[in-house]
């Protein structure tokens, strides 16, 4: 193993982290700069901002990707970024209230809610934008799609109630909090960075076992995001199996036993011996 690789992936950048320092490569600062010449960037940044950007870049190539990449045929992909984006952040920075008309599944319109921001989450699977804020009349959290949001105003709210209801949302959101234990396989700790480059849009921790030379990935999640964590063991395979989390371990068992079914192999779980769950578990699913 690359024990270089390790070092430098996992414990001195989780110390810049925690320090606050970002490093950035060369390959990055010029892949930065040629991204600042796409149309989008003067919508998903301020005037100011994309000067000094631009500044700071001033002695950096641009990327020349005419030789280099070549863009086939694909389905049409959603803009990621949303024009409400950059308000509804400063609206949750400020703590302001907000006037929202929204649509909802059946085409009703609501209009002039009163409410509160409280975050903005980006959701992986149907690659799109969604703004969770509490609703004040009803008294409850609400998630609602950025394209369905029709108009967004800020609006006066005491701070003393603001923090009320931050800290009832805070509340609730830690109520649908899930932790699952992911190990890494000893022997593909060569292949830390690829794992845990799959684990990048989760919140999670790293604990390293220096006697048994584990790596252990604590991931915590809402509910609705386990499928798309069940997406990630699939295509990591035999590298990782879950410790902790009966849900999981209980879809990659039957992920396992309908791909060994296709193949004419039988695999209940009576049939299976104890010593042989853990390969059944993290079997890939091609």
């Amino acid at each position: 193993m690359n024990l270089f690789e390790k070092i430098f992936n996992y414990q001195i950048l989780s110390r810049l982290e925690d320090s606050g320092a970002f490093m950035v490569t060369s390959h990055e600062r010029t892949w930065l700069k040629t991204m600042l010449e796409h149309p989008a960037a003067a919508d998903a940044f301020t005037a100011d901002t994309l000067a000094k950007l631009h500044a700071a870049l001033g002695q950096d190539q641009r990327m020349d990707t005419s030789l280099h990449l070549l863009e086939r045929a694909r389905s049409r992909q959603p803009q990621v970024y949303h024009p409400l984006l950059r308000p509804l952040r400063r609206y949750i920075m400020d703590k302001a209230g907000i006037r929202i008309t929204y649509e909802v599944k059946n085409g009703r319109v609501y209009e002039e809610q009163s409410g509160l921001p409280f975050r903005l989450e980006y959701s992986m699977v149907k690659q799109e934008w969604y703004l969770l804020w509490y609703h004040t009349r009803h008294r409850a959290l609400m998630s609602t799609r950025l394209k369905n949001i029709h108009a967004a105003a800020p609006e006066a709210l005491d701070p003393a109630a603001a923090d009320r209801m931050l800290s009832r949302l805070g509340t609730s959101l830690e109520a649908r909090k899930r932790e699952v234990c992911i190990e890494i396989v000893r022997s593909y700790n060569e292949e830390l960075s690829r794992i845990l480059y799959s684990f990048s849009s989760f919140e999670k921790q790293v604990e390293y076992d220096a006697e048994n030379d584990t790596y252990r990935v604590r991931v915590t999640l809402n509910g609705d995001e386990m499928e798309y964590l069940l997406s990630k063991l699939r295509f990591l395979g035999k590298r990782v199996r879950v410790t902790e989390g009966d849900y999981l371990k209980r879809r990659m068992l039957e992920s396992s036993a309908k791909a060994l079914e296709r193949y004419g192999a039988s695999a209940r779980e009576e049939d299976i011996p104890s010593s042989q769950h853990e390969a059944v578990s993290a079997a890939k699913i091609q």
